[in-house]
């Protein structure tokens, strides 16, 4: 269910989706982190609460202090160092009556004798007193809440164990821990202290604020880099798709990709390259087109000389007619087999060159084996000679796929061997020129009809010899196409004297 839902999102959605649950994860573990972070801290300032109730339980009954308020006081004056670090200490007697305050200690000194406190009191001009009146009220009141609190701890399952918790007002975070003083017999009375523990919270606070700053900062990340995301890839990516999805379509709707194209990035690289694939496929699309379109219109000419010839045939009665007649349809269906069979072979050649990979060629070593083949049986057969030469160079190598380029040098002595007479010759010659290996094959035919040369490489050339029939009008069409793949030129003159001139160059390696 969640592998299908993110699936069908948009990379913009999938990104916001993402991050979503990202910071649902990081938030947990924020609000965790949160309430563990409290009791960490209020466990450590505890700690140390314990120790000093510890030490001053030890002092006290190592000291066999007794617990009446002026053998407390006088413990707390005399000790008053231990507590310096502490807001206050508060000691209770069994009866949950308070015996000891070190805030009577804080205020003064002398206020653990009756006598000082009264001197204190009429020394205090009326403003004072009525403050001092209000802070002993205050503590009293809040001497009454510990006493409450005391009271429940002596009937709770904490009871004999140091017993921490907290007290928060509306500005005030206070940590107050609670533990009996027993004397080795029975218990005698409490004590507790109490600290202001504002750190905690403004701690905490600062903890919370830190998070929620840097929630916000994200979330602008966020969405300043979704924003980027859009624009500059996304969108991009969008139109690539429309653009290949027209082209999918056959739609009339023109897409600029252009912008795209000048990008230095990947997705520029991707436009271009996606752009010239769509037009090499195009190109094949047309050149596939054109070339069943010329293959329906050579077909058509020796079928419909076929029909004519075959209901003649039918008809007379004459066998030199006849004999003549069987000889037009064997020319005929030669002719078509011819055509289908070189168009099968280019459709095959198309499918392989895409695959295969080219390397290094000696080109001498792949010449010498066609020529030797073609004079094992031309040589026998017409008695046409295929000589080859060099201009002394050894090194002719190339970069190409081996059987193209025996291809294409079949296909050349193939077609000169075809215009040749019996017993002429033919030149294959090997040179390298300006870093170029150039392959020339001479006949001593009858050369070109036609004036513009190039004209014999386009498919089924019309303006043919006699003796056309034997060929589909494919070869040298095919042999140019093998040429450019290869990087190469190729062109076609007549001799001086007599007969044809093919010159192919190959880029060297």
């Amino acid at each position: 269910m969640f592998s299908s839902l993110i699936t069908n999102l948009s990379i913009l959605k999938k990104f916001i989706f993402i991050n979503l649950i990202i910071f649902i994860v990081i938030g947990s573990f924020t609000v965790v982190y949160l309430d563990t972070i409290q009791p960490s801290l209020i466990n450590k300032k505890a700690s140390n609460h314990i120790k000093i109730i510890d030490n001053t339980i030890d002092n006290i009954n190592r000291l066999k202090i007794d617990f009446t308020e002026n053998e407390i006081k006088k413990f707390l004056f005399s000790t008053r160092f231990l507590f310096q670090n502490l807001d206050r200490v508060i000691i209770l007697d069994d009866k949950f009556n308070l015996i000891g305050d070190t805030d009577n200690l804080d205020l003064d000194p002398r206020s653990f004798s009756q006598k000082l406190e009264i001197i204190e009191l009429s020394e205090l001009n009326e403003t004072d007193n009525l403050e001092y009146k209000e802070n002993v009220t205050k503590k009293k009141n809040k001497a009454l809440s510990i006493s409450d609190i005391v009271s429940n701890y002596a009937s709770s399952k904490e009871f004999g164990k140091p017993y921490t918790f907290t007290e928060e007002t509306y500005n005030q975070f206070f940590l107050v821990t609670i533990k009996n003083v027993n004397d080795g017999k029975k218990n005698i009375g409490y004590l507790a202290i109490t600290e202001n523990a504002n750190e905690i919270k403004t701690a905490i606070n600062e903890r919370k604020n830190f998070i929620i700053r840097t929630f916000f900062a994200v979330v602008i990340v966020i969405i300043v880099f979704s924003l980027v995301l859009n624009r500059y890839f996304l969108k991009p990516i969008k139109n690539l798709v429309n653009y290949t999805n027209i082209i999918k379509d056959k739609t009339k709707i023109k897409l600029d990709i252009e912008p795209i194209k000048k990008r230095n990035d990947e997705l520029g690289k991707l436009s271009k390259s996606l752009d010239a694939m769509t037009n090499e496929l195009q190109k094949r699309i047309n050149t596939a087109e054109n070339f069943s379109t010329d293959l329906v219109h050579e077909i058509r000419n020796p079928l419909a000389s076929l029909k004519s010839a075959s209901e003649i045939i039918s008809e007379t009665e004459d066998k030199d007619q006849r004999d003549k007649l069987i000889g037009i349809v064997s020319h005929d269906v030669e002719r078509i087999e011819r055509l289908i069979t070189d168009y099968s072979q280019m459709l095959k050649d198309e499918v392989a060159i895409s695959s295969e990979k080219m390397k290094k060629l000696d080109l001498i070593l792949i010449t010498k084996s066609v020529v030797d083949d073609f004079n094992s049986i031309y040589d026998s057969k017409r008695g046409i000679s295929i000589k080859m030469k060099t201009n002394g160079e050894k090194n002719y190598h190339i970069l190409g796929i081996e059987n193209r380029i025996e291809q294409i040098i079949a296909n050349l002595l193939d077609n000169s061997i075809s215009f040749s007479k019996n017993n002429q010759e033919i030149i294959v010659e090997l040179e390298k020129k300006n870093g170029s290996v150039n392959l020339k094959v001479v006949d001593e035919g009858e050369g070109f009809r036609e004036n513009d040369t190039q004209k014999i490489f386009k498919r089924f050339y019309s303006n043919r010899p006699d003796k056309f029939g034997k060929h589909s009008g494919l070869g040298l069409n095919i042999v140019k196409n093998l040429v450019e793949l290869h990087n190469g030129n190729i062109l076609a003159s007549n001799n001086k004297v007599k007969g044809a001139k093919i010159e192919i160059s190959f880029p060297g390696v």
